[in-house]
């Protein structure tokens, strides 16, 4: 039994405001990870911070991420692209083709965002676990005073 699947330009060109709108939340999340590694770079340079390279290694993990989820957004978009110009020029198989490969790119990429959604809450680990040895020295430091 064969399937065919029938194409039309329109299919295709549903995902770009999507995309649009993807890479508008990959580039502020880029923006505001840069920011937040110079400003923490910084406090390693005049510390010495061991919290602040712990936060630095973190960032570095979810900056590879970004920049793939940005990289696998973009190869789908131009896929789309693809797509709409092979059904405009009568090719339906590698429109359906590049529109399927589109569509998985554009899943992985979504993959990618939801893993640097998990890993994005170890920054804040780290911070949280800091106040909270802080608090324990203080508390153990108060009690040698007493």
């Amino acid at each position: 039994m064969k399937s065919s699947m029938t194409l039309e330009v329109s299919t295709p060109a549903l995902l770009f405001p999507a995309i649009s709108l993807l890479f508008l939340s990959y580039t502020n999340r880029f923006l505001h990870l840069s920011a937040l590694i110079r400003t923490l770079h910084g406090d390693w340079l005049a510390h010495g911070d061991c919290i602040a390279r712990q936060q630095i290694d973190n960032l570095r993990s979810r900056l590879v991420l970004i920049r793939g989820m940005q990289l696998l957004g973009a190869v789908s978009l131009l896929l789309c692209v693809v797509a709409m110009v092979a059904v405009m020029g009568k090719f339906p198989t590698l429109g359906v083709a590049a529109f399927g490969t589109a569509l998985l790119l554009m899943g992985a990429s979504l993959a990618c965002l939801t893993w640097e959604i998990w890993i994005s809450g170890g920054a804040l680990r780290i911070m949280l676990s800091a106040v909270e040895d802080g608090e324990r020295r203080d508390q153990v430091h108060s009690q040698k005073k007493a």
